[in-house]
């Protein structure tokens, strides 16, 4: 079954209502490894509640508040889910997370490019994150790689395909990053992500992973993107996370609980609230997440 693009571009979502607490709020900075530090004052607001000001929220959580699961392996879709791919990940945050609320997700699919047969398609999910009350959170985007489904749009008489989002711009080669951010991954920081909601086997089960290619389990890539996003909180921020307003990232090679991540971040000459960042594996010297962009207010 091929995809078709009228279905998928009208396909209906169901609000996704969701409450979260401060429990949760708490569980997700750990599972970053926030407070892998006992002492690392500048943690502990994230995964304490008792910390001066209250609980904050990491602006990151945004990605795992209002999903509506791997729809995607849906019969009615026709996507050969086995060979999707999460390309890139986009954010807009609106507001401050709040520490705990009741939010619905508003999920849709917005773009789907065909690419040509053999060469896979396009699609970007969009997802508007709101309060119960109607006040708008952020809007996230998934930009999917559907590496089985090129090709479409020259089936049944010719199908539309839309005009990708702006690309990414690429990291600078040509000069020292003005801030270098180094995290140690825990070793079971996949089994730990995991609790958010994605129950992929491939991020628990030696069997599945190997099965896949992998020596072992992978972290997931939006666990690799909050610790890039806490890394700009870090060093670009002063540790307030309200001051992140959007982080656009895409991910290039797997990244393994237990290794290092090191996140490059560069100021633009065009805007001093515009960051330009990648992210590379200490180990193995190889980037893991590039062509990142940042606002930081």
């Amino acid at each position: 079954m091929a995809v078709s693009y009228q279905h998928l571009k009208q396909r209906p979502f169901a609000p996704v209502r969701q409450r979260y607490t401060e429990r949760d709020t708490m569980l997700y900075a750990l599972a970053l490894g926030l407070g892998n530090d006992p002492l690392d004052a500048a943690a502990l607001p994230f995964v304490y509640e008792g910390a001066a000001g209250g609980l904050r929220t990491l602006p990151s959580q945004a990605v795992v508040l209002g999903y509506p699961g791997f729809w995607a392996r849906e019969a009615d879709t026709g996507i050969d889910w086995v060979k999707l791919l999460h390309g890139e990940q986009r954010m807009r945050l609106h507001r401050p997370l709040p520490a705990s609320a009741d939010i619905v997700g508003h999920n849709r699919i917005t773009h789907l490019t065909d690419k040509g047969a053999g060469k896979g398609a396009i699609m970007v999910t969009e997802r508007r994150l709101e309060t119960a009350e109607g006040e708008l959170l952020a809007t996230v985007q998934q930009v999917s790689f559907l590496r089985g489904d090129g090709g479409y749009s020259e089936l049944d008489g010719g199908q539309p395909s839309d005009t990708p989002l702006p690309a990414l711009r690429p990291t600078p080669e040509d000069q020292a990053p003005h801030f270098t951010d180094t995290q140690a991954i825990r070793p079971e920081a996949a089994l730990l992500y995991r609790l958010m909601g994605d129950f992929n086997p491939l991020h628990a089960d030696p069997a599945v992973a190997k099965a896949a290619g992998f020596e072992r389990p992978i972290l997931h890539g939006l666990a690799s993107y909050g610790l890039v996003a806490h890394a700009l909180v870090r060093q670009c921020a002063e540790h307030d996370p309200s001051r992140l307003r959007a982080l656009d990232i895409r991910f290039t090679a797997p990244v393994f609980p237990g290794e290092t991540l090191v996140t490059e971040i560069w100021r633009t000459t065009e805007n001093p609230n515009h960051y330009q960042l990648r992210a590379k594996v200490l180990e193995r010297d190889k980037v893991v997440l590039s062509h990142g962009w940042a606002e930081i207010a």
